[in-house]
């Protein structure tokens, strides 16, 4: 099953539409700021992270910060390679956008 890994807790946001792209899971509560402890804060991050696959999804939520973080983990554990859940506000939907930074797949020329 693939997992959709939230990058910051948001009270306030309905993310119900992503669990179907599967099993939710908070990386940091939404009260968190990295910018006060940056050292325990990514130890933590690559801990929750170090399962990511090409069949998981990074939800960007909350600071911008911490979702840089999260990006670099995930594409450092995995090849270069990763999936977002982007939100389109047009369709009220999430759609989900494949991320390369080897640029092993397409080239623009």
């Amino acid at each position: 099953m693939s997992t959709v890994y939230v990058v910051q807790s948001m009270p306030n946001h309905d993310i119900a539409g992503a669990m179907k792209f599967g099993e939710i899971k908070p990386l940091l509560p939404s009260n968190h700021q990295i910018a006060f402890s940056t050292a325990p804060t990514i130890r933590n991050l690559r801990r929750k992270l170090r399962d990511f696959t090409d069949k998981d999804y990074v939800l960007l939520t909350g600071d911008p910060a911490a979702i840089g973080v999260v990006c670099s983990i995930v594409a450092a554990y995995n090849g270069g390679r990763y999936s977002v859940l982007k939100w389109d506000r047009r369709e009220h939907v999430y759609i989900p956008v494949r991320i390369d930074i080897t640029e092993r797949g397409e080239r623009d020329e």
